[in-house]
Formats: C-alpha cells, sequence, structure tokens
C-alpha cells in the first residue's frame, strides 16, 4: 500500500499538521504567559497591599487564589472531556469535533481580547476568566484527541509535525515573556499582543485543517483506512443474505476502548508517568531555583525566564523533533518505559538545587550550571519519550482504532498532568 501511495508535495500535509500541533497549545500558553495581566486586573481597590481590607481585617483576595483556580479549572475539565472525547468520537463526525473545537476556542479568546479593554469588578472578571479556562481546557482535549487519532491514520512520521508544534508553542510563549520584560510594555499591551497572536495561529489552523481534504496525499490515506471500500459497497448487494449482514457490520466496526487500552496499555502509562514527573517539578520546584551567580545583575531578571522557560521548550521541542529521525527504544522494547522510570531521578535533583525559600533539604547543587544541565536532560527526555509514546500508540491497533487510540493516550496525558499538578504541591512542601 505504501508503494503506492502519492507523495507529500512541498510537504503540505507534514506543514498543516505542524501548524494544528502549534494551534493546540499556542493559545494557552499565551494565555498563562498573560497571568501577571489577570492577576492586576484582580486586585480590590478596597484591600490594601498586605490583603487587609478598609476596616482593619484581613481577608483573602482573589488575587491570591487565582493561580491555584486556574491550575484546578485546566486540569479538571481537560481529564474529563479526554476521558468522554474516546467515546464521543465513535458518534460525532471528526471534521466537526475539530473544526467545531478550534472555532469555539477562537471565539473565547476574541472575546478575551476584547475585555482587555474593558472594566469590570475583580470578581466579575474572576467568574468570566475561569469560565474560559474551562472552556478553551475542554474544547482543546477533544481537539487535541481527534488530531492525534486523524494522525494515527498516515504514516507514523506525521505524529511528529504535531508534538514539534507544540514544542515551538511553548519555546513562542517563553520568548514573548522575554521581550515584554526586555522592552518594559504595559501588562495590558502585551496581553492584547498575546491574546490577538493566538486568534491568528486558531484561525490559520482552521483554514488549514480545511484544506487537507483537496490534498491527494492525504485523500489516500483517508481512503485506505476506511472498513470498506466502494467496490466491496457495491459487491455486496450480489451476496446470499447472511453475508450481507455481515459486511455491513464490518461497514461500522465496533471498537472498543477497554480492548484497545489492553494493546496500548505500556506507552499509555509510560505517557502518564512522564507527565506526573513533568509536571510534578515544572514549573513549581524549576520557577523558585534562584540563580547564585547573578549578584542582582540583569542575569537575576532573565535566569527563570531563560533558564528556565525558554531551555525547557526549546530542549522539549527538540527531543519531539528528534524522533522523526530515530525511533529508539521501539514500541516493544523493556528499554522504554525503564527510560520512563529513571526520569523520577530529577525530583530530587531539582529539590537539592538553589530552590528559595527553603526549611528542610540541604543545597547540593548551588551553582547555575547544575540546574541548567538538568533542565537539558529534563526537557530533552519529556520531549524524546512523549513523542515516541504517541507515534507508537496509534499503530499498535487496527487502522480503523487508530483515532480512538489517539483519544485514549491524550486522555492519559490529561491524567498526568492532573496527577503532575497534585503531586507539585507535595514536592514543593519536602523543600
Amino acid at each position: 500500500m505504501a508503494t503506492n501511495a502519492p507523495r507529500d508535495i512541498y510537504y503540505a500535509v507534514w506543514i498543516t499538521f505542524f501548524i494544528l500541533g502549534l494551534g493546540s497549545l499556542l493559545p494557552w500558553n499565551f494565555f498563562m504567559t498573560a497571568t501577571m495581566y489577570f492577576t492586576s486586573r484582580l486586585k480590590d481597590p478596597l484591600i490594601d497591599g498586605n490583603g487587609t481590607a478598609v476596616n482593619g481585617t484581613t481577608i483573602g483576595t482573589l488575587e491570591s487564589i487565582f493561580n491555584n483556580v486556574m491550575t484546578l479549572s485546566s486540569m479538571v475539565p481537560m481529564l474529563i472531556f479526554s476521558c468522554l472525547n474516546s467515546f464521543i468520537q465513535q458518534r460525532i463526525p471528526q471534521k466537526l469535533r475539530i473544526s467545531g473545537s478550534l472555532a469555539a476556542i477562537l471565539v473565547v479568546f476574541l472575546l478575551t481580547a476584547v475585555l482587555v479593554k474593558v472594566e469590570m469588578a475583580p470578581l466579575t472578571f474572576f467568574c468570566l476568566t475561569i469560565i474560559k479556562i474551562i472552556c478553551i481546557n475542554s474544547f482543546g482535549a477533544i481537539f487535541q484527541g481527534s488530531l492525534y487519532g486523524l494522525a494515527g491514520l498516515l504514516p507514523v512520521s506525521y505524529t511528529t509535525p504535531i508534538v514539534s508544534g507544540e514544542g515551538i508553542a511553548g519555546t513562542v510563549a517563553a520568548v514573548c515573556m522575554i521581550c515584554a520584560l526586555a522592552t518594559g510594555a504595559a501588562l495590558q499591551d502585551s496581553a492584547v499582543g498575546y491574546f490577538i497572536t493566538a486568534c491568528v495561529v486558531i484561525l490559520l489552523a482552521i483554514l488549514s485543517y480545511l484544506a487537507l481534504p483537496s490534498i491527494e496525499f492525504f485523500q489516500y490515506y483517508m481512503e485506505s483506512n476506511r472498513p470498506r471500500t466502494s467496490t466491496d459497497q457495491e459487491n455486496k448487494w450480489n451476496k446470499p443474505d447472511v453475508v450481507i449482514s455481515c459486511s455491513e457490520e464490518e461497514d461500522k466496526p465496533d471498537v472498543s476502548v477497554l480492548a484497545i487500552f489492553k494493546q496500548i496499555w505500556v506507552v499509555a502509562m509510560s505517557m502518564c508517568f512522564i507527565f506526573t514527573i513533568t509536571i510534578g517539578t515544572f514549573p513549581a520546584v524549576t520557577v523558585d531555583v534562584q540563580s547564585t551567580i547573578a549578584d542582582g545583575g540583569a542575569w537575576d531578571t532573565y535566569f527563570i525566564p531563560v533558564a528556565c522557560f525558554l531551555l525547557f521548550n526549546v530542549m522539549d521541542t527538540v527531543g519531539k523533533t528528534l524522533t522523526g529521525i530515530c525511533k529508539w527504544p521501539g514500541a516493544d522494547s523493556i528499554w522504554l518505559p525503564i527510560l520512563v522510570g529513571v526520569r523520577v531521578v530529577f525530583v530530587p535533583l531539582f529539590m537539592l538545587c538553589n530552590v528559595q525559600p527553603r526549611h528542610y533539604l540541604p543545597v547540593w547543587f548551588g551553582h547555575d550550571s547544575w540546574y541548567i544541565l538538568f533542565i537539558i536532560l529534563f526537557a530533552f527526555s519529556n520531549g524524546y519519550l512523549a513523542s515516541l509514546c504517541m507515534c507508537f500508540a496509534p499503530k499498535m491497533v487496527a487502522p480503523h482504532e487508530a483515532e480512538t487510540a489517539g483519544a485514549v493516550m491524550v486522555f492519559f496525558v490529561s491524567l498526568g498532568l492532573t496527577l503532575g499538578s497534585a503531586f507539585s504541591f507535595a514536592f514543593r512542601a519536602m523543600i
């Protein structure tokens, strides 16, 4: 079948999947990058800088709880809808799931950009923001699951552009954060730039997806992975009734999520563990590491944006992109779960860096170079191993089960993110 396949002329399909990968995470990365903008609008004018009300009573502020609530309201809907997507993808057309989810996220970001210039009470702004977070992550989970399932119908190398696009999304957001710091741009102006850029990327992703069916390479693999061909459909009328009944069931084969999980459980659990370790330490622990050589200079200002966020995203992208060239270890190799498990060593390594404030553990790796080395290995292994698992899963099942396998993998990504968020509180408290 592959020998008769048309060429991906000008790498049009590869580039399209890269854009779709970029569109899947860039909007949310920009949303998180604008955290300072959101917290600045949640300051209650009746409360002073110490959180004390005008009558002298100390109370909690929306500003102080925003980050925790944002994490909860992003992870829980993502987990729920990733799970639901494994089932609804069999009932809702793929085109509606992908283009509809992107359109919904586009509307949310357009609204977010408009609201930058609209004055409102902190509580109202807080509620609207949380609702937007829930919507972005709910539709984002459906989109990601459907996208990986779609890529699973193509050659295995076509999962790589998706994960590369996701990696570039984090890098772009980190660069924009550094540029905003360097230029001293106002929070509102930076936020408008983030949200408008996100809207442009989402719109580009929608247009790219709608153009996919017109590409011969894409058409070939979609037709090749159909349960029946048109010739089979015509021939069934010449067969006995009992055979016709059988053929009709083959037209729409049953897809069992449990049966698929039994085939891909090693890579699925590996994916979950990868993100549990990654999110458990990044950024909850890594963001509190302080430079020991900056001495109050410019490096002190840019240390975390560059050494933590930018370096992590660059090396994560390098790891993801490398899977387009090298896919070792294989899906059935014992080395894959072993390498995934070994990543747990990064938890104590980062804890023993110069994380401040600290109360219990000593500092063993105080110099900045240790921290930078750990970030490089940590990010590269995250990108490479996660990309491997995501590439392997759709190819471990039958072609008509590939989309569901992709949705199952996204669920385990979401589960890993949720578990990692929960463990991050414990890891930080242990320091």
